[in-house]
């Protein structure tokens, strides 16, 4: 998989790793360390239309329940199926367990994203907040 600093980003900590014309979905380090211990994760419909900044995915674990917001517009394309059986792996290899995939619609959305500097940075800034 990708190493982290190849990686875009979101503020509501998910990441995204671009191929193509399709984008993979997941959560970072610093969201699945806020959650805890992930018991379930409900993943979206195969096939279905998502728009930016819709709720796609819902992630529960022992202390809270979060949702995860489509960073780009268009079709979901792959789900996990490891999720179902072991949604532990959010925790375990955050940045090598995607959660969706998203075939693009709007491809410049993918310019709006966080670098891992800018994703540094904006971690930097709740901290000190």
């Amino acid at each position: 998989m990708s190493s982290p600093s190849e990686l875009k980003y979101t503020k509501d900590h998910e990441w995204v790793r671009v191929d193509g014309d399709v984008v993979f979905v997941g959560i970072t380090d610093h969201a699945q360390d806020a959650l805890g211990d992930i018991v379930f994760v409900e993943v979206p419909e195969l096939g279905g239309d998502i728009s930016k900044g819709d709720e796609a995915s819902n992630i529960e674990s022992v202390k809270a329940a979060a949702p995860v917001y489509s960073p780009v517009s268009g079709s979901v394309c792959e789900v996990n199926p490891e999720l179902d059986a072991t949604p532990e792996l959010l925790n375990q290899k955050p940045y090598d367990t995607f959660i969706f995939a998203v075939k693009l619609s709007n491809p410049a959305e993918v310019d709006g994203l966080l670098s891992y500097e800018q994703y540094q940075a904006f971690l930097n800034e709740e901290k000190e907040s």
